[in-house]
């Protein structure tokens, strides 16, 4: 399957000023899979050293800096000849053996030619408390994710719909036969998701039900590293939110909801341990306009959003045959999680994307933006709808408030611009509000940053 990932590391792999590599990422997003076919197509040979397989090759890295000596001790035990410039040397599962992460440095310093990539599925929580001096400067991270809808279409054959997206202009029409079918896609990825192994299956056989089964799969993968980490009452908590955030997408979490049993820190520690391991994504609400968003940050009012779009419809039974029909109450919280998807998984591999949302809590006056983004050098207020029409008071007060001149909205209706105008009351005053107003469809998501720039 073709995941735009490989593009970022053939620029990583010419780089003049090349370090190594750290892969992050969520279990089953497609790092191994990725690097080793990376590693077969663009280099001689590649040399693959999983330290959970192989643990015993962590003796290799036990005191010893010298990368000549670690080279030779892979070389004798893989049988496999390292060569600058010819050879990927590729570290699994690092995470496991954190002297290999202390070697990267030396890696970068005496060995600058050769190409050296390492992943791990929990490698977040392995650098958050990393017992030993990081190399700073002297490694590069990139991020990846599920497959978001451009690469879904790929594999699902559809490349001249993958072209329309990827290459969509606001001053363009699409037609109703074309929006509709895209809709209808969109509805296919809803189930489906994009953790590779769902798509792959789904590819070769068309069936949902071997969707489903998958998709278990993973997820009783994704309880199982629990037991990795955190002890075993925040692994009970974590495994207990696994499977209530899907259905609270697009609403603020409140401690009580989830368990009244519970104390709020718990809870907040659980969250950021699943935080950590990018099962879900922590938005907080934020007061800034202008860049960067996080110096308005507001840690204690938050909402959730998932992994995968394909996981949170299992976890909440939407594996439906009829796909044109979703299950209304849960619309608008699939909405805002495939708008949350495809904006994190748009960022350049590099950047880690945060996003966040405003919120404005008065009795009886109160407001909610379901997302606050950077796009280009703009801070952009998104709003989500489900449907083709809805509510955009909530809008109009926060654009007059923050005297903010362009918004975007995504919903299940065809693209248009127009200047939006209206009287609402701010401060017991009456106010008109005039902004651009760009509507696009969900299918058009992952493709801000390029539309909003052009």
């Amino acid at each position: 399957m073709e995941r735009k990932f490989t593009k970022y590391l053939k620029e990583w792999r010419n780089h003049v000023n090349r370090k190594p590599l750290m892969v992050r990422g969520a279990r089953q997003v497609g790092k191994t899979y990725i690097i080793r076919e990376f590693g077969e197509t663009y280099f001689e040979n590649i040399v693959v050293v999983n330290f959970d397989e192989t643990p015993q090759i962590k003796q290799a890295f036990e005191g010893n800096n010298d990368v000549d000596v670690i080279i030779k001790e892979l070389e004798s035990f893989y049988e496999l000849e390292i060569k600058c410039g010819e050879t990927l040397l590729f570290f699994d599962e690092i995470q496991s053996c954190p002297k290999a992460i202390v070697s990267l440095r030396y890696f970068y310093e005496k060995k600058p030619d050769l190409h050296v990539i390492t992943a791990g599925s929990l490698l977040d929580h392995t650098l958050n408390e990393f017992p030993y001096s990081m190399p700073v400067g002297r490694v590069e991270f990139a991020y990846m994710h599920p497959m978001s809808f451009s690469e879904f279409l790929l594999a699902m054959g559809q490349k001249k719909s993958y072209e329309l997206i990827s290459s969509y202009e606001l001053d363009e029409k699409i037609s109703l036969l074309i929006h509709d079918k895209l809709m209808d896609l969109l509805r296919l990825y809803v189930v489906v998701g994009g953790m590779p192994e769902a798509v792959d299956v789904y590819q070769k056989t068309g069936s949902l039900l071997e969707v489903a089964k998958v998709q278990e799969s993973i997820v009783k993968s994704l309880e199982y590293d629990f037991a990795k980490y955190g002890s075993s009452a925040q692994q009970r908590i974590m495994g207990k939110l696994l499977r209530y955030v899907p259905k609270t997408i697009g609403q603020k979490f409140k401690y009580v909801n989830f368990d009244q049993q519970l104390r709020s820190h718990q809870i907040k520690n659980a969250l950021e341990l699943l935080n950590l391991s990018r099962i879900l994504h922590i938005v907080y609400t934020t007061n800034s306009v202008s860049i960067p968003l996080k110096t308005g940050v507001n840690e204690k009012t938050f909402k959730t959003v998932f992994l995968d779009i394909g996981l949170v419809s299992h976890i909440l039974n939407l594996n439906v045959l009829d796909l044109k029909e979703m299950v209304l109450n849960n619309e608008g919280n699939i909405a805002e999680q495939i708008v949350a998807q495809e904006i994190i998984a748009s960022q350049l591999p590099y950047t880690d994307r945060e996003i966040f949302y405003w919120v404005r809590e008065k009795q009886n006056a109160s407001s909610e933006i379901d997302y606050l983004i950077t796009a280009g050098n703009k801070v952009m207020p998104v709003e989500v709808k489900a449907g083709k029409t809805g509510s955009l008071k909530s809008l109009n007060v926060f654009m007059a408030e923050k005297k903010m001149n362009m918004a975007l909205r995504f919903n299940a209706d065809l693209p248009s611009v127009a200047m939006s105008e209206m009287n609402i009351v701010l401060k017991d005053k009456s106010v008109k509000t005039k902004f651009k107003l760009i509507s696009l469809p969900l299918y058009l998501s992952g493709e801000i940053d390029r539309i909003i720039s052009s």
